[in-house]
């Protein structure tokens, strides 16, 4: 078995795979409210429109893996998929690149408590990792009638990937 220590959650680390949804760095701050909100303005490039689907919001709760082993991975290829944390605790996110699944290209973050992810299209990821608790997150994703949009993947044990750190 693979062992991987997460890194840093960075937009530049994470482009490959998609977006990191924070504050930090945001191309357009835009005062609002009359001037008593400010607006982080298209953080995430969502996209859900293949074959007729239509954007849904959604909450999921996830509990921490233990062991924190990953066996199976997901992708989506008709619409990215977002994930917002919402009871500020920090979280792992374990993606690999679109494509053919290769088990030595998977990569995995530690997403601090104030970031969320937008998976793209067709990127291979862990299915939620919360870590010291039970969490929620909003979801940003796909829901359609037609077209299949969710590939998984059940890893060969020798595949497995153990996370440390």
């Amino acid at each position: 078995m693979r062992s991987l220590t997460p890194e840093p959650l960075t937009a530049d680390a994470f482009a490959p795979f998609g977006d990191v949804i924070e504050v930090a760095g945001a191309a357009e701050v835009l005062p609002i409210n009359y001037g008593w909100t400010t607006r982080f303005n298209d953080l995430a490039g969502i996209d859900t429109r293949d074959e007729g689907g239509h954007t849904i919001v959604s909450i999921f709760r996830s509990k921490p893996l233990d062991p924190l082993v990953l066996k199976i991975f997901e992708r989506h290829p008709l619409g990215s998929q977002a994930f917002v944390p919402m009871q500020g605790r920090p979280y792992l996110v374990a993606v690999a690149p679109a494509g053919a699944f290769d088990a030595a290209k998977v990569r995995v973050f530690r997403a601090e408590a104030l970031q969320g992810v937008n998976y793209a299209k067709g990127t291979w990821h862990h299915f939620l990792l919360a870590l010291e608790a039970e969490s929620d997150f909003v979801v940003i994703d796909r829901d359609g009638a037609t077209g299949e949009n969710l590939h998984e993947i059940v890893l060969a044990e020798a595949d497995w990937i153990s996370v440390s750190g």
